[in-house]
């Protein structure tokens, strides 16, 4: 197959500019086949056609706490995301946003519907009950000429992908169990992502948690020395390994540890797929992440892998909505 190297590079934009929207401009500063050119938060957004200067937006919004007062091109706005996708021309978007509410994720698909804008989603959904919303959005995403692919993350995502894979060998899926381990050194670096990990935490909820202020938080991260424990959690894994044919959501679990003040992992992250093999023999696959990875490259790095193979996708007419258990990424070099 002839590869054409002039291809010209896909235009990016990143909605949410917090710790996660920060790592992922940081590596599309890396990147030669994807130009950062938009990036909103919740007080403004930023668009230069030439491609966003990285640094000074990460400084802009750290100091100001929006990119809308970068100069020349930031823009101030109570209505960010609407005002990006009308006045900025984008390939596909990152959605690195909260998931606070539960239903805001499906909300902003529809603006993009509404919006009459075509391209590629991404976003790195964790629950269940989200994907789900989207599943409803399945036709109107396809009519609107929109390719959007869900749980693009690191968990779902990455491994909810390896589990797939690592499920061939065998005949029956009997588990597949997802661990994970996230180490970082200041919370309030991914303050959104800390309040979703404190919504599955025993006696919290997505609402309770979105009305904890920052100094609430931290009263309750005190409490358990910055550790967050989470067991049998409702994640998307489950449902995304379902449509994929792969197991019934039952046989998957998923569970972790953060640690909110510390870089080093406090546990490596794996899947552990287990099954029988069509000589009935009963055996475990394990794909463990190395633990020099971070959060935000286990999740950044695969959500452009499928921005990526969206764009493949959507320029051959291939609209909807997808799973990272149903598309294989593509590197962005």
């Amino acid at each position: 197959m002839m590869i054409n190297k002039a291809v010209k590079p896909i235009q990016v934009g990143v909605l949410g500019f917090g710790g996660l929207g920060q790592a992922a401009a940081k590596i599309l500063a890396t990147k030669q086949e994807m130009n950062l050119v938009a990036a909103a938060d919740h007080q403004g957004y930023i668009y230069d056609p030439a491609g966003l200067n990285i640094d000074a937006a990460i400084s802009t919004y750290r100091d100001r706490n929006t990119v809308g007062y970068s100069p020349n091109y930031g823009v101030l706005s109570s209505n960010s995301i609407q005002d990006v996708i009308d006045n900025a021309v984008v390939d596909g978007y990152f959605l690195a946003l909260p998931n606070l509410p539960n239903t805001f994720m499906a909300e902003v698909a529809q603006q993009f519907i509404k919006s009459g804008w075509q391209g590629v989603l991404v976003d790195a959904l964790k629950r269940t009950s989200a994907v789900e919303q989207l599943l409803e959005l399945q036709s109107n995403l396809a009519k609107a000429g929109i390719t959007y692919l869900t749980g693009c993350g690191a968990t779902p995502g990455l491994l909810t992908a390896a589990a797939v894979v690592a499920a061939q060998s065998y005949a029956e899926i009997h588990s597949v169990k997802i661990t994970f381990g996230v180490g970082i050194a200041n919370w309030e670096a991914y303050r959104a992502t800390i309040r979703e990990d404190i919504a599955h935490m025993p006696g919290y909820d997505v609402e309770q948690a979105r009305a904890m202020s920052d100094a609430e938080v931290a009263t309750l991260l005190d409490k358990t020395d910055g550790i967050i424990s989470l067991e049998n959690m409702e994640h998307a894994d489950d449902i995304m390994l379902e449509l994929a044919g792969v197991c019934d959501r039952d046989r998957v679990t998923v569970g972790g540890v953060v640690d909110t003040r510390n870089p080093k992992k406090p546990l490596s992250t794996n899947v552990k797929v287990t099954g029988r093999t069509f000589e009935g023999k009963i055996s475990t696959h394990t794909f463990t992440l190395g633990d020099e990875t971070s959060m935000a490259a286990n999740v950044c790095g695969p959500a452009f892998g499928y921005l990526k193979a969206g764009m493949a996708l959507n320029r051959r007419g291939i609209t909807g909505l997808f799973t990272a258990a149903e598309i294989m990424p593509q590197f962005v070099k």
